[in-house]
């Protein structure tokens, strides 16, 4: 077939035993004029003109489509959480304000330090690795999703990273966020697990080579020390810009993430009860 291409009638030489001849190459032609390209045609049976999206609405809708033509790939792990909330009830009952909410970005801050290239940006032709840690933290409010960024991330505590993501979130959720903390992200968290949701994905953010999305807690029966167990399981999945992130590294960056979660006696030092 045209270029070397196997089609049906050389699939029907072979089976006779015998071989196809090569396809004759088609004749020169001159271009047919290009058609006009016409707009996509309007809905139908709807009623109305329809609504003009909100300002930001369009602004989120003119930013995921810049994400568009960046080849993706997702990486999935389940995290068995039991421990971690059984510590982290103890720290309720001492008075703390510190969530699981919190143990994530941490363990994800500490897991991009072993994976620089998770925290990198490219234009596909150059890569940029930051110094820091810049999280950005996708936060739902009435109109849609602001994603405010936390700044150095990586050099603040368990209890400075709560403090920081608390006064960014109700800043931006009261509409006085300054406007300089809703650019500049180096990786995204997004935590659905509120909304009872098992597992999502997220897109990622113009300019980062990876978002996290967080499920819900779940029960489930698992395999546990030699026997079966009924644990607490969360999925996390990442999403990442394949030029500059291979399959191996997102799924070693996930495990990461996953190990240190896991790690309730980790989490202990950093943030001791009492």
């Amino acid at each position: 077939g045209p270029g070397g291409r196997i089609v049906e009638r050389d699939v029907r030489a072979a089976a006779e035993g015998g071989v196809a001849a090569p396809a004759a190459a088609p004749a020169s032609a001159a271009p047919a004029p290009s058609a006009p390209v016409a707009a996509p045609p309007a809905p139908t049976n709807v009623a109305g003109e329809g609504e003009v999206m909100s300002r930001m609405r369009q602004t989120i809708a003119r930013r995921l489509t810049e994400t568009t033509s960046v080849p993706t790939f997702t990486v999935t792990q389940a995290v068995d959480m039991t421990d971690l909330l059984a510590y982290r009830a103890q720290l309720k009952a001492a008075g703390s304000k510190i969530s699981v909410t919190d143990f994530v970005p941490v363990a994800v801050v500490h897991a991009l330090g072993e994976f620089p290239m998770l925290n990198a940006s490219t234009d596909g032709v150059k890569v940029w690795k930051h110094e820091h840690v810049h999280l950005g933290v996708a936060v739902s409010v009435p109109d849609g999703l602001l994603v405010p960024v936390i700044r150095e991330a990586d050099m603040l505590s368990v209890k400075g990273l709560h403090d920081k993501t608390v006064e960014t979130v109700v800043a931006a959720r009261d509409g006085s966020l300054a406007l300089d903390l809703l650019t500049g992200s180096t990786f995204s968290v997004s935590n659905m697990g509120m909304f009872g949701v098992e597992q999502f994905t997220a897109i990622i953010n113009p300019g980062e080579a990876g978002i996290l999305a967080v499920s819900s807690v779940i029960e489930e029966v698992r395999p546990y020390a030699g026997g079966m167990a009924i644990r607490k399981m969360m999925r996390i999945t990442l999403t990442a810009d394949h030029r500059i992130v291979d399959g191996a590294m997102g799924a070693e960056f996930v495990n990461a993430v996953k190990r240190r979660l896991e790690d309730a006696d980790g989490f202990r030092n950093q943030v001791p009860v009492g």
